[in-house]
């Protein structure tokens, strides 16, 4: 089964790619020949997943898929949550909110976070969503050079390690993407 996922984040594409594994073509959108800027005004990540994956159903009108992810840090009252990609601003780098959010948390004790991703696909016409979140902490360094995004400062639950310093495949395992990922897969197995 052939699917167009609503990204051209290479990082995302390879993990969804190595947990999918070879049943599927995942294809991005620069493969699928769809250009544009994709909207993302929702005020939840499902509502923005939805809104991507509906926006490239739209143009190609075939099975596709999207993601959304949030960091929820207590600290910050659930502060990145929808924002998390731009939290230091609409054109900033991962670098840069990763500087934000650590500034922000400079002497603070409570450290709990949670890392959501929904996955909103349509196939033949019809919408699933599938959620994944993982807990875990916020170091107060960065720790690692792997992984993209918040990896290197979220040290999931029961690990004193962040995202950034684990294989791929472990952290496939237990990630909020991870898990939304395996729930999406499991179900469009059962479609073919």
């Amino acid at each position: 089964m052939e699917l167009i996922f609503a990204s051209n984040n290479r990082h995302k594409l390879e993990e969804i790619s190595k947990i999918a594994g070879d049943k599927f073509s995942i294809l991005n959108l620069k493969q699928a020949n769809c250009e544009g800027e994709i909207p993302e005004t929702g005020e939840t990540l499902a509502e923005n997943a939805l809104q991507k994956a509906r926006w490239v159903y739209e143009r190609t009108g075939k099975n596709c898929f999207a993601d959304d992810t949030g960091l929820e840090i207590d600290a910050l009252n659930g502060a990145p949550g929808v924002y998390t990609a731009r939290f230091a601003g609409e054109n900033c780098t991962p670098k840069d909110n990763i500087i934000k959010t650590l500034a922000l948390l400079e002497g603070e004790k409570n450290r709990k976070a949670c890392f959501k991703t929904v996955i909103a696909c349509i196939i033949d016409g019809k919408e699933y969503l599938f959620n994944g979140e993982v807990e875990g902490d916020i170091a107060t360094e960065e720790m690692g050079e792997g992984g993209f995004g918040y990896d290197p400062i979220f040290i999931p639950k029961g690990f004193d390690v962040s995202f950034a310093q684990m294989p791929l495949d472990q952290k496939n395992k237990m990630s909020h993407r991870g898990r939304a990922t395996a729930k999406f897969i499991d179900f469009i197995q059962t479609l073919l």
